[in-house]
């Protein structure tokens, strides 16, 4: 029994040796891939390529400091122990040259010393570069929860539409803005919001939720969508100030064949007929934007244009219509949706977007809002009705009261 006991014992730290070398390993594995995760190679091919000159040289002491922007240059792309990584390497090379090209030891120690202090200076700045990234991923995710939260995506069919979204934002980094827009079934119809919110940043970010939160509770409530513009009106007086307003587009479906329109300031929408022909939906009597009523006395009026099977109708923000090429020439929106039309609003809306980049050169200098509407004929298939409707808010630079013009070159 004790030899089997000896054997079992001999067993048990046989295998604890074996458990704590592969622990070992895989930890040793685990932080150089981290290490090589955290850093880029140029500063290593910048160390590489100083050394190459010295010994193609044999320059020595001349060569010897340059090595130093090796772990500089790890602080702009690597993370601290990279940057350490690259600061031991270099000191190590910058050693062995100045052994063989015959530095002497003073001016050699010399440059040690400030490479060392260049290497922990980075690494510093390299830790604190880090952490701001950090902060600003934390800031962007936060901002990705806000909108989440505050919109849904709209869905490619909601009650008879087969719907399209597109934004184009003019900066990459933009989350959440001043453009809205939201499409909702409701039992009174499908019913849908575009506009702009005067102002940006965080104010416009506020007005532009307070807009669709009152328009979602009101398109359930109120069967009259002159009601549903009067409650956003009252709800923007009692909380906007003097000088802030909201141009906006509300628009319904209550029965089959009948679309009603009320525009409050805002760019027209677009009616492509089945034909194929493009029609501006100028508003018959204009009306303020919303927020404004009170200085005007004026209120908006309802629109019922027919809206028959493979109809479409575009609504859109003003970046669309006041992007300019080269040669300060507008964008051409009408004539530009004439050209694309399809019975795929996703494709047509993709294919404006294209020319639209184009049009402006690659870049666009303000946010561009789109949103597609197509009713299906009746040898398409039926699209699939959604029991919650969707809404985004985008960016947007100050917006002022668009008057729509009717594209004269397309076919009414």
């Amino acid at each position: 029994m004790s030899r089997a006991r000896e054997h079992g014992s001999e067993h048990w730290h046989g295998r604890t040796f074996r458990n704590r070398a592969a622990c070992f390993g895989a930890a040793g594995r685990k932080h150089a891939s981290r290490l090589a995760r955290g850093t880029s190679i140029l500063p290593f091919l910048f160390v590489a390529a100083v050394v190459l000159v010295d010994l193609a040289g044999g320059a020595g002491m001349i060569w010897l400091p340059l090595l130093a922007a090796g772990p500089a240059l790890a602080a702009t792309t690597s993370r601290p122990c990279g940057v350490l990584g690259v600061g031991f390497l270099a000191a190590a090379l910058s050693a062995v040259l100045g052994i063989r090209d015959g530095v002497p030891g003073g001016e050699l120690t010399a440059v040690l010393s400030a490479l060392g202090a260049v290497t922990l200076a980075s690494a510093l700045t390299s830790a604190l570069r880090w952490r701001r990234e950090r902060v600003l991923a934390a800031v962007r995710s936060v901002a990705e929860a806000a909108q989440h939260a505050l919109l849904a995506p709209i869905p490619a069919n909601v009650g008879p539409f087969q719907v399209a979204v597109r934004y184009s934002a003019a900066a990459a980094e933009a989350r959440i803005g001043g453009d809205l827009y939201a499409l909702v079934p409701t039992p009174y119809g499908v019913r849908m919001i575009i506009g702009d919110v005067r102002g940006k940043g965080l104010p416009a970010v506020g007005t532009a939720a307070l807009v669709l939160g009152v328009f979602r509770e009101a398109a359930y409530d109120e069967p009259d969508l002159l009601d549903v513009v009067a409650r956003i009106e009252r709800s923007l007086a009692r909380n906007l100030g003097h000088d802030d307003f909201v141009t906006a587009v509300v628009a319904g479906y209550p029965e089959p064949g009948r679309l009603e329109v009320v525009n409050c300031g805002h760019a027209p929408p677009l009616h492509v007929r089945a034909s194929g022909s493009v029609v501006s939906v100028d508003p018959v009597d204009p009306a303020p934007p919303l927020g404004l009523r009170a200085l005007t006395g004026e209120s908006p009026s309802l629109q019922v244009l027919p809206l028959a099977d493979g109809d479409q109708l575009l609504l859109y923000t003003d970046g669309v219509t006041e992007a300019r090429d080269h040669g300060r020439e507008f964008y051409a929106l009408a004539e530009g949706l004439a050209r694309h039309v399809s019975d795929e609003p996703a494709s047509t809306l993709a294919a404006l977007e294209a020319e639209l980049q184009d049009h402006v050169g690659g870049r666009l200098h303000d946010d561009a809002a789109l949103l597609l509407l197509r009713k299906p004929a009746a040898a398409d298939p039926a699209p699939v009705a959604v029991a919650g409707g969707g809404s985004v808010v985008v960016p947007s630079p100050p917006q002022s009261p668009a008057a729509g013009v009717s594209c004269g070159r397309c076919p009414g």
